[in-house]
């Protein structure tokens, strides 16, 4: 059995329609989901909410960040990150053979068709989303694309963090209330800090290879063991911010609710601390990115429970 094989082996890889599923690197999508879900559940309090523009923004937002994956996938390729035994990535170009430039040209397309959800959501709402979003296009591509890609630096947590997470929850919240208040910006930060999480348990699962193709992610600089730690503390930040925020009046007591994802937080800290490989470490991205979803969906679903209890009463 060659190396190639035994990595698909491992990691559960198949043909047909599955590769094409597996380069939009579904697990990664619920980052996309959970914003969307977030800034409109808070909207709920406030107004009625327009179910086509909530749609729009969700299939346009996850649209983007499935390109930004392939962006990801073509350039890695490009510039050498990825080989036939890479561990973590979709493997479309490496190891099922799908020509570069057609992964690229289908990620241009998923732009293309997320533009077009853009100019609905402009005439429903302002054509300033426009440029917000274009902006927010190009950090994804320059996010691996052009000469100084962000992944390859100590900002792609912070980056991704604040695009994916403040960014979408901000524009969630307008196109259904047309106003952006301050609030809406510290409850999007939770959201930010496990999106962050997300690329950063990445980093640390790719760090020996990433430090031998010259990039220079927290990971990396900090040491292995040190950004652990870190994403033990991006994980007890977001937990923690839900109380304070309780306690301050901004979000409902339903919002307790998120520290259920606390568990899997707890299991990804426990298996980065106790496996070495990349594909030992494996099962810490998926609970990194369960963490997130979980908590996403759970701190979205009490401001809709507060809703539905005031409703009530």
């Amino acid at each position: 059995m060659t190396q190639q094989q035994s990595v698909q082996d491992a990691l559960g890889e198949k043909s047909g329609f599955q590769i094409w599923w597996r380069m939009l690197r579904p697990h990664t999508l619920t980052a996309s989901f959970v914003p969307v879900w977030i800034g409109t559940a808070a909207a709920s309090m406030d107004t009625s909410i327009h179910i086509g523009l909530f749609l729009a923004m969700l299939i346009a937002s996850m649209l983007i960040q499935a390109a930004t994956n392939m962006f990801n996938e073509y350039y890695d390729f490009v510039k050498g990150l990825d080989t036939e035994e890479s561990v973590g990535i979709g493997g479309t170009i490496v190891r099922d053979g799908i020509p570069p430039s057609q992964v690229r040209n289908l990620a241009f397309i998923f732009y293309g068709i997320a533009i077009l959800l853009g100019f609905y959501i402009c005439f429903e709402t302002t054509f300033w989303i426009a440029v917000i979003g274009l902006v927010s296009m190009l950090f994804g591509y320059l996010y691996t694309g052009g000469p100084y890609p962000i992944a390859y630096t100590p900002f792609g947590e912070l980056f991704s963090g604040f695009f994916m997470g403040t960014v979408i929850i901000g524009i969630s919240y307008f196109i259904q209330t047309g106003n952006v208040t301050s609030e809406i910006v510290w409850l999007s930060i939770p959201a930010a800090i496990l999106i962050g999480a997300i690329m950063l348990s990445n980093n640390i699962r790719d760090l020996e290879g990433d430090q031998e193709n010259g990039r220079q992610t927290i990971a990396i600089l900090v040491g292995r063991h040190k950004a652990i730690r870190v994403l033990a503390l991006f994980f007890l930040t977001a937990l923690t911010l839900p109380v304070i925020f309780i306690s301050l009046g901004m979000m409902p007591i339903w919002g307790l609710l998120t520290w259920l994802s606390g568990i899997k937080a707890y299991k990804a800290y426990q298996t980065f601390k106790q496996n070495n490989t990349p594909l030992e470490m494996m099962p810490a991205m998926k609970f990194t990115a369960q963490t997130n979803t979980i908590f996403g969906i759970l701190f979205g679903l009490s401001f809709i429970l507060e809703h539905l209890t005031n409703w009530l009463i």
